[in-house]
């Protein structure tokens, strides 16, 4: 898992404006990617990251790259937890919400729609996709926005700024580590 690789899907969670990212890894042997999960999660846990698989499947995992602290922050928040509560989760512990939804992931193909509060989406977005089925959208960018259109359309250029700029301090010389802002 290359740090290219991680700047590209990650830079948001890195430089504290995102809760969490997700990006599909393809490995040639699970035991390899396994040992630099733990490698990354050694180098960045001082900054409040942490990384973790959620699921495996025909050799590509689906990692997690998220901000505890953050997560943590938005379980307080009571919309999100209505919204947890309706899908069987106990929105108070992060981590058990997290195995949760790592078994969720198992028992289907498809993406659990609340997967989106994990990733710091404002719950009235995820709450439409999920009554909308995905459709009526106002906007649609890193996800598709039913609530505040001009607020998740200056999140997305904040988002895809940070990320043009992570990119080429990393091309610069900049390592991860020094990238990564501790919240």
């Amino acid at each position: 898992m290359s740090e290219e690789t991680i700047i590209k899907h990650c830079s948001p969670t890195l430089a504290g404006l995102k809760t969490g990212n997700l990006f599909s890894f393809r490995y040639q042997n699970r035991a390899a990617m396994q040992n630099a999960i733990r490698l990354w999660n050694h180098k960045l846990r001082g900054k409040g990251i942490r990384i973790i698989p959620l699921r495996f499947r025909d050799k590509h995992a689906l990692i997690y790259l998220y901000r505890p602290a953050l997560l943590a922050r938005d379980m307080q928040n009571q919309a999100v937890c209505d919204l947890l509560n309706a899908c069987g989760y106990t929105p108070k512990n992060g981590d058990g919400c997290i195995l949760h939804l790592i078994r969720r992931l198992a028992e289907s193909d498809a993406f659990p729609h609340e997967i989106g509060l994990f990733l710091g989406y404002p719950p009235e977005d995820v709450s439409g996709f999920i009554q909308n089925k995905a459709c009526n959208y106002k906007c649609a960018g890193c996800w598709k926005v039913y609530g505040d259109k001009e607020k998740a359309e200056k999140t997305f250029s904040r988002y895809k700024k940070c990320t043009e700029i992570y990119h080429l301090q990393w091309l610069s010389g900049q390592t991860i580590e020094r990238l990564t802002v501790t919240v």
